[in-house]
């Protein structure tokens, strides 16, 4: 099991929800943290609660100079947690272009400006801890998640050809696929959302990955089978059964 006691983790999407609870797990268990997020009163009020150290670090992830300055401000970690998120449930009829590029540009386009502003330097210091917040939604299209579903997609397959290069090098990547996790994200659907987690529910099953090993963690069984079994349908059989009219 992976000790995280005095280590120095950045925690990129903090200030509520799924990284609020993240930041809370680790710092109970010793980590160092730096918390960021756009807005600095969250992440005041939310080191402030900690046990453990956290230096407050603002950035916007849609904006490379940004993320590079906090990079720097953060100095060297151990590891990084990537899990600031945006989402609007949409269907390619209701198309909204703002909120569609908004769900890309964070989700994937800030994860890979968050990556390019840590990987080399872990690289060069020849270790480094690396998590993709993904989701269930990335393993095939569904309906209603036109731009969110895209973008988990893209992380995924950006944390699979990571790991693919880096595996040699020091530095660990892994990658975690939650369903469902109550936030004011998934408070905008309307629709039931099968086995709903609490975010300090998600958070512990992130935090168990990263302190165990392996690469891809997808959850909650058995939800996550059901979109990991869907992979393998043929196209034909697999909208029949999950495209609506």
């Amino acid at each position: 099991m992976r000790d995280f006691t005095g280590k120095r983790y950045w925690i990129v999407g903090a200030s509520e929800g799924l990284g609020a609870a993240l930041a809370r797990q680790f710092s109970r268990v010793g980590a160092e943290l730096v918390i960021t997020a756009r807005t600095a009163d969250r992440l005041h009020a939310l080191a402030a609660e900690l046990p453990g150290r956290a230096q407050v670090v603002t950035a916007d992830v849609r904006d490379a100079a940004s993320v590079r300055d906090a990079a720097a401000e953060a100095g060297r970690i151990d590891g990084v947690i990537y899990c600031a998120g945006a989402y609007w449930p949409q269907r390619a009829q209701d198309w909204n272009p703002e909120q569609v590029e908004t769900m890309c540009d964070v989700n994937f386009t800030g994860a890979a400006r968050v990556m390019g502003a840590v990987i080399p330097g872990m690289v060069a210091q020849g270790s480094g801890h690396v998590m993709l917040v993904g989701s269930l939604s990335a393993y095939r299209g569904l309906p209603g998640s036109i731009g969110y579903g895209s973008s988990k997609a893209a992380v995924l397959h950006l944390a699979e050809s990571m790991h693919a290069d880096l595996r040699d090098t020091g530095v660990e990547v892994q990658v975690a696929n939650p369903g469902f996790v109550r936030t004011r994200l998934t408070d905008k659907n309307d629709f039931t959302m099968p086995m709903l987690m609490e975010p300090e529910d998600a958070a512990r099953a992130i935090f168990e990955q990263m302190a165990s090993g392996g690469f891809k963690r997808s959850f909650p069984a058995p939800f996550a089978w059901l979109f990991r079994l869907g992979q393998f349908l043929p196209d034909g059989l697999y909208f029949r059964l999950f495209a609506r009219g």
